[in-house]
């Protein structure tokens, strides 16, 4: 009787184990990634764009090691150091050739909605990767000079870009990149004018000699970061 108990009670250890098993790789086989086509291209666009950052960010700090090591001024390297930061950071006032795009309402027989108050934040987002994608340097929508920090959000059904809201039309985004006319004719066939003409937007865009772009003139927040107290 007793190995009838226990034979059973194995066979139900067993049984439960396997159970167990092919309930957990259902739960792992429903898991599905459910982005559509275009928060997927947002994404890999934002992959592309953090991989550029990245190298750049490296070759710049191995001119640095290398000024230093070849014997360069401590003081000097990192006075240029600051200012190359305060320069990729949008801290100054920069100019130089680029592109001009602009935002308009389109309008037909057949729009029946109410009148179109700013461009949708997800337009602009993805307008902005694929201008980073395609060469931009330095980037200021309207009046605001667009950062790496930079929160492109909608309140109200009012789209607000470094907190200030962007309402006027025609919305002119500024670019100043080192090749205009190939920043140009790749904008004019990218996927972010299709998207426009689909929330009856217009994006028109032409190159331009000289641009000037305002500085960033918002508060630097720094987040994940601690003072270090220097030993007395």
């Amino acid at each position: 009787m007793k190995g009838r108990i226990y034979t059973f009670t194995i066979v139900t250890a067993v049984l439960g184990f396997m159970v167990a098993v092919q309930f957990q790789s259902t739960k792992e086989v429903e898991v599905r990634d459910t982005r559509n086509i275009m928060e997927l291209q947002q994404a890999l666009t934002s992959e592309k764009e953090r991989q550029q950052e990245l190298n750049e960010e490296i070759k710049k700090q191995l001119e640095h090691l290398s000024q230093l090591q070849q014997g360069g001024d401590v003081e000097e390297v990192m006075a240029s150091a600051m200012e190359e930061l305060k320069y990729r950071a949008g801290l100054t006032e920069v100019s130089g050739p680029g592109v001009i795009l602009e935002i308009s309402p389109v309008f037909d027989e057949n729009f029946d909605g109410g009148p179109i108050r700013s461009v949708p934040p997800y337009l602009l987002r993805m307008l902005i990767n694929e201008l980073n994608i395609n060469g931009a340097s330095e980037i200021a929508v309207a009046s605001q000079r667009v950062v790496s920090t930079s929160a492109i959000r909608e309140a109200n059904g009012v789209t607000l870009i470094n907190s200030s809201r962007v309402t006027q039309f025609p919305l002119k985004v500024r670019v100043i990149t080192d090749d205009p006319e190939g920043l140009h004719y790749a904008m004019m066939s990218s996927s972010s004018r299709e998207m426009f003409s689909y929330e009856n937007l217009s994006l028109e865009s032409s190159t331009v000699t000289e641009l000037v772009l305002p500085a960033y003139d918002k508060p630097m927040r720094v987040r994940h970061m601690e003072l270090i107290k220097e030993d007395s």
